[in-house]
């Protein structure tokens, strides 16, 4: 199957993007949209199973890149204000808001080995929203989206999400922690 990244933010000048591993697994083929509207098809660069990260590369990224703010999580606080971005149930370029509700919590995917240390938020995170952007109050990424808990059978937020903390994701980068 083809996968579609909408909006993709790179994290370098290279056209290096982050996503979760869970999203792009076993994609035939996948297609990134920058800001700009270019689109470039990209392949998995790096993956990091034991906390659902992808490293993806644009394979024509547009000649200009304005990679994302990147920020430091550990300055953040139950309470702050944190934005999710991405296209849940298909709806393209969405954004909710909320708060972090709690720090170094442990989420166990289904079929999937438990992932540790991760942001919880109370922001909106419907199927179609993992690999996105967490960002903080001044629009930096703090974390990437990997999942939620769900109680029901139903593929809907109930209200507790994950992100895995951009200081973490970015290592698989090859960036430098904080």
């Amino acid at each position: 199957w083809a996968f579609n990244l909408p909006l993709s933010r790179s994290v370098d000048l290279t056209g290096a993007i982050l996503t979760s591993l869970h999203v792009v697994d076993n994609a035939q083929a996948i297609t990134v949209t920058f800001a700009d509207g270019t689109q470039s098809a990209a392949q998995v660069a790096v993956e990091q199973p034991e906390i659902d990260i992808a490293v993806l590369q644009a394979l024509s990224p547009p000649q200009q890149i304005v990679p994302a703010v990147l920020g430091n999580p550990n300055t953040l606080n139950v309470g702050d204000d944190a934005y999710v971005v991405g296209n849940p149930f298909g709806l393209y370029s969405s954004m909710s808001a909320g708060v972090v509700s709690g720090f170094d919590r442990v989420f166990e995917p289904e079929g999937s080995p438990a992932i540790e240390g991760l942001i919880q938020v109370d922001a909106a995170i419907n199927p179609g929203n993992s690999g996105g952007p967490l960002l903080n109050r001044a629009g930096q990424v703090v974390g990437i989206v990997t999942g939620i808990i769900n109680p029901t059978e139903q593929e809907v937020f109930i209200g507790i999400g994950f992100a895995v903390p951009i200081t973490v994701a970015g290592g698989a980068a090859g960036l430098p922690p904080y």
